[in-house]
C-alpha cells in the first residue's frame, strides 16, 4: 500500500514537474519569452558560437476584455508598458498595433506561443529557449549551445 502510495505521489509529482517545465500553465496567466545571450561568442543564426546564457524573463498579459497586452521585463526596475490596440484570443494568441505614444516590446504578436515574422520588433533582437533549458541555463549548467527560436524572421516560427 504504501509503495503505491509513493508511486502515485511520483508519477503525480513528475506530471506536474513536465506542465511547470513547458510553461503551459501558469498561475498568473501570462505568457513568458525566456531570453539568453551569446557570451564569448556570436549568434550564427539561431547557434551560440561561444556560450549560451540565460537573459531577461519577457512577460506578457493579454486582456481579451481590454483588447491589450501589458509587458515587462521580471525583476527589472524597467517600466512596464503597454499595447492598446490588439486583437487577444488569449495568452498565447494576440496580435497588436503598435501605436507611436506606445514603449514597444519585444514582439507585438504571438501565434501559439510564438512569435511571428512580422510580430517580431527589429529594433529589439532576440534568441529565446524553452522554459526548463533557461533554468538549467541559469543554474549554470553547460552544453547547450542553439537558440530554440529568436526575432529573425527566417525563423521566428521555428522551434522545438
Amino acid at each position: 500500500m504504501v509503495k503505491r502510495f509513493v508511486f502515485f505521489l511520483l508519477m503525480v509529482g513528475g506530471l506536474g514537474i513536465a506542465i511547470w517545465a513547458s510553461d503551459r500553465i501558469t498561475l498568473q496567466g501570462e505568457h513568458t519569452i525566456y531570453t539568453v545571450a551569446c557570451e564569448h561568442g556570436s549568434w550564427e543564426g539561431q547557434r551560440c558560437t561561444g556560450r549560451l546564457v540565460a537573459g531577461e524573463q519577457h512577460r506578457f498579459r493579454a486582456s481579451r476584455s481590454r483588447n491589450e497586452v501589458v509587458f515587462w521585463i521580471a525583476g527589472s526596475s524597467a517600466p512596464s508598458g503597454k499595447h492598446t490596440d490588439c486583437q487577444v484570443t488569449n495568452r498565447d494568441n494576440w496580435k497588436c498595433n503598435v501605436l507611436s505614444s506606445e514603449q514597444a516590446s519585444i514582439v507585438s504578436e504571438l501565434s501559439s506561443g510564438r512569435p511571428t515574422a512580422s510580430g517580431t520588433v527589429s529594433a529589439h533582437p532576440f534568441h529565446a529557449v524553452a522554459k526548463w533549458k533557461w533554468w538549467m541555463l541559469r543554474a549554470g549548467i553547460p552544453g547547450f549551445t542553439v537558440a530554440d527560436y529568436g526575432s529573425e524572421p527566417s525563423n521566428a516560427n521555428s522551434g522545438k
